[in-house]
């Protein structure tokens, strides 16, 4: 058999051997050792991990790369982030959004990143903008990464006059899935119900922003759920953030895991903005904010890891990195065992990909071949050592390319 592309000496997850990766017409056709077939691109992984495609289901491309444009922070406590992102939407063009954008997803696509869900804000200071400066690159981009855009009410739906029909705009002129941000409504109830009401409208999935804060026993959490359970939806939910439960008992933390489970409610946690926004209005001994997923999934729930915002207000850091936001994660919860890491890995990947219900998603004949070869024998030590990643195919052909570090000691 003769291969578009012939990947040798793949390590891959879980494996104690290396094989070799066949790929015809962008799809898996073998893997096998000692692959003789003829191929157009022979590449020698040399015994590095091979693994699918990284999977970004919580980013804010929009709003990304602005930080230097909003001015000092006023103080510690409060952060007032959405306040000064707020102060500069005005000026936001398409072009605008569409070049920082750029830049963030080709950050995103060098570290590895294939499947991307970005969510997009609109109201009256931005109106379409945001969202009209990112859609031009779903298909800009195709050639390595599929991007699908979330629509959101990020400063507020039912205190904001005009957002919901910005809102059912982006959703038929190609938003895909219906995001919400009830804290900035008076009616935080109100605005998640009527969220249900637009997703069952256009047959959409729903990805919120939800329960920032730290009282547990305030959980919005809660009626996402029962709506869920209501209306069928479950598989098809998702939530960002929950900082409320970091603060919550280990019972309780596994009585919300279960509730997550049988809902079918998915969370993603996004330790970077979490850990720089949560805690201010304390002086010593801060919390934290990350949620520790571990202990959700013990329970059954679903849970992912995300970037959320590069270099903005929320977070003025960042490099869409996903390896560098596990390693992260992984430390701020102090999950630091073999076993803890490799579901830290499953977390931007096959986690990420049932969030999405990506139905062919791995490394399998009959799937994609969206490939990534990362400097390291496995996802535990990519992990402790955030790898590189030297390389993706997207469908079978070559997305970019990172050469290692080389030294040069005196001769």
């Amino acid at each position: 058999m003769e291969f578009d592309l012939l990947l040798r000496r793949a390590r891959l997850a879980d494996a104690e051997t290396l094989t070799d990766i066949g790929v015809t017409g962008g799809v898996i056709t073998a893997i096998a050792p000692d692959l003789g077939s003829a191929a157009g691109e022979v590449v020698d992984a040399g015994g590095c991990l091979v693994a699918p495609g990284f999977i970004e289901t919580h980013i804010h491309l929009d709003k990304s790369g602005i930080i230097d444009r909003c001015g000092c922070a006023p103080g510690r406590n409060p952060h007032r982030a959405m306040e000064r992102v707020s102060a500069v939407k005005h000026s936001f063009t398409v072009e605008d959004v569409n070049a920082r954008a750029r830049a963030t997803i080709e950050k995103a696509i060098s570290h590895g990143t294939m499947t991307m869900r970005t969510h997009a804000e609109v109201d009256p200071l931005v109106g379409l903008r945001g969202f009209q400066g990112v859609k031009s690159l779903v298909d800009a981009y195709r050639w390595a990464i599929d991007l699908e855009i979330c629509v959101m009410p990020q400063e507020g739906l039912l205190d904001s006059p005009g957002t919901e029909e910005l809102m059912v705009e982006a959703l038929k002129s190609g938003a895909t899935v219906i995001g919400a941000a009830p804290n900035y409504d008076r009616d935080r109830a109100g605005q998640i119900r009527r969220i249900f009401e637009l997703a069952q409208e256009f047959d959409v999935d729903v990805d919120m922003h939800l329960d920032s804060g730290f009282d547990p026993n305030d959980l919005d959490l809660r009626l996402v759920c029962e709506i869920t359970d209501r209306i069928g939806w479950g598989g098809r939910v998702a939530f960002g953030h929950g900082t409320k439960i970091a603060s919550a008992t280990p019972e309780h933390q596994d009585r919300i895991g279960k509730m997550m489970a049988d809902s079918g409610v998915a969370l993603a946690v996004l330790p970077a903005t979490d850990l720089f926004l949560m805690g201010r209005d304390q002086d010593h001994n801060i919390r934290r904010g990350v949620v520790d997923a571990h202990r959700l999934m013990a329970q059954g729930a679903l849970c992912n890891l995300s970037t959320n915002n590069v270099q903005n207000p929320f977070t003025p850091f960042g490099d869409a990195q996903l390896i560098r936001m596990a390693n992260l994660y992984a430390n701020v919860v102090q999950r630091g065992d073999a076993h803890e890491l490799r579901q830290t890995w499953d977390m931007f990947t096959a986690n990420s990909a049932k969030v999405l219900r990506l139905k062919q998603y791995g490394i399998a004949v009959g799937n994609p071949a969206d490939l990534v070869v990362v400097d390291a024998p496995d996802p535990v030590a990519a992990l402790r050592g955030i790898s590189p990643v030297l390389m993706g195919f997207k469908r079978g052909r070559r997305s970019f390319s990172r050469a290692r570090a080389e030294l040069h000691p005196p001769s």
